[in-house]
């Protein structure tokens, strides 16, 4: 590391080291480090959907519950320190320097294939200062998969398996059996689990799998009542809730009622469906970064809004089919506004719009193309002031959570930086 390079923009530089799965390194890491995990109590939530507002759930009702928590999540929005969080609060910018300075200390001189991964140095970041800040319960969401992902280091309570679909197939395997089965990694012999209603298919191998490791497995069937206040937006966020407690309770937690209330009330999870005030309007913000994600978001809209129809501000990486996404979404939205992801695997709003463009004209749908999500949330906002309020819903901005955090980083002055992980 040059004189000149903080640690933070170092550990930012190894994101060019790609996904490398397996644990060996992370393992090496973690022994050179000390090995901090061994002393923490965590909490383990893997799926493809929900699994972060099932980790936000879970550790708001234990924060008020007076535990000192830990919280791991990914990918950023705004600020690197929001994947670290301690009772609930970003991770200290001098802790988490100091903590990258150990990590490049201790592997310095190692050979380029020995090097950890990004995701990797993170997570092994997040061990040691929940550490060394004596977090007496920590939250982890896995980042890819489960079996192979760096967060399967720790030990854990309990585990939480939230729904899983077809998401990242090039590592995950190109079928719903397959991706459950790397998700199912995650469980432990002995270690009590929670799962929500599944596929048949994917309930059939986590049952397996749980028989097989003599894993006490509780299907979480139904969801919170209507009359439990949440502090997220959308009916499905009532079954993230049931299986964040499933959780705590399969954990040996026995919160009380009122500590139930608060957490599950005051949780914040940023980026999903996350109304912000824009001068007279709204901007309503939803990564919606898969398909299940995606119909989600439009059940959502019409829970929250009826048959309004919004502006909707859309980007996403080519890597999420883009255009299966952006179908889901037509039929909530009145206006279509493309723009890039401010990232390199961005999608190119000019080749979808091609791909999608009879789409368009069938729904009677106007379509509209910006450079920059500066330009486009300005042509959003002018087009609802120009709209009768009978026809007028908020602007949404969908289609990837890097995306959602380039809207976030204008709207408090700042500026996107482009990233992969």
């Amino acid at each position: 590391m040059s004189s000149t390079t903080s640690p933070l923009d170092w550990l930012m530089s190894t994101q060019n080291r790609g996904i490398q799965p397996g644990l060996q390194r992370m393992q090496r890491l973690l022994a050179a480090l000390g090995n901090p995990q061994q002393k923490l109590r965590c909490l383990h939530v893997a799926g493809t959907n929900g699994k972060g507002s099932v980790s936000a759930f879970a550790e708001s009702v234990l924060r008020a519950s007076g535990h000192r928590t830990g919280l791991y999540t990914s990918p950023h929005l705004v600020d690197f320190s929001e994947r670290i969080r301690i009772d609930g609060e970003n991770a200290n910018d001098d802790a988490v320097g100091e903590g990258i300075l150990r990590i490049r200390e201790v592997t310095e001189g190692w050979g380029a294939e020995e090097q950890p991964t990004f995701f990797e140095l993170v997570t092994a970041l997040a061990f040691d200062l929940f550490e060394r800040q004596n977090c007496g319960v920590v939250v982890l969401e896995t980042g890819l998969g489960g079996r192979l992902d760096a967060t399967n280091t720790a030990p854990k309570l309990a585990c939480a398996i939230t729904p899983i679909a077809l998401d990242h197939m090039e590592w995950l395997g190109g079928s719903l059996r397959e991706i459950a089965k790397e998700k199912a990694g995650i469980l432990r012999p002995g270690v009590p689990a929670v799962t929500a209603p599944q596929e048949p298919e994917v309930g059939a191998l986590l049952a397996a799998v749980a028989e097989q490791k003599r894993v006490p497995l509780t299907t979480i069937l139904e969801p919170l009542p209507p009359g439990i206040n949440l502090g997220l937006a959308g009916s499905h966020q009532r079954m993230n809730a049931a299986l964040a407690l499933g959780l705590i309770r399969a954990a040996g937690f026995n919160p009380a009622p009122e500590a139930v209330s608060k957490g599950l009330g005051e949780v914040s999870w940023p980026g999903r469906f996350q109304r912000i005030p824009m001068g007279k309007g709204e901007l309503i913000l939803d990564g919606a970064h898969n398909l299940h994600a995606a119909r989600q978001l439009a059940s959502t809209w019409g829970e929250e809004y009826g048959t309004r129809r919004c502006t909707l501000i859309f980007g996403a990486l080519t890597d999420k089919d883009p255009a299966a996404l952006l179908r889901e979404l037509i039929p909530i939205a009145r206006k279509v506004i493309l723009t890039p992801v401010c990232s390199p695997r961005g999608c190119d709003p000019f080749e979808l719009e091609r791909k999608m463009e009879g789409e368009f004209l069938s729904a009677k749908v106007s379509i509209h193309i910006f450079h920059t999500l500066s330009h486009a949330l300005r042509e959003a906002f002018l087009s609802s002031e120009n709209t009768t309020e009978a026809q007028q819903g908020p602007v949404l901005l969908a289609g990837s959570l890097f995306l959602v955090g380039e809207a976030l980083s204008l709207a408090s002055g700042g500026r996107a930086v482009p990233r992969t992980q």
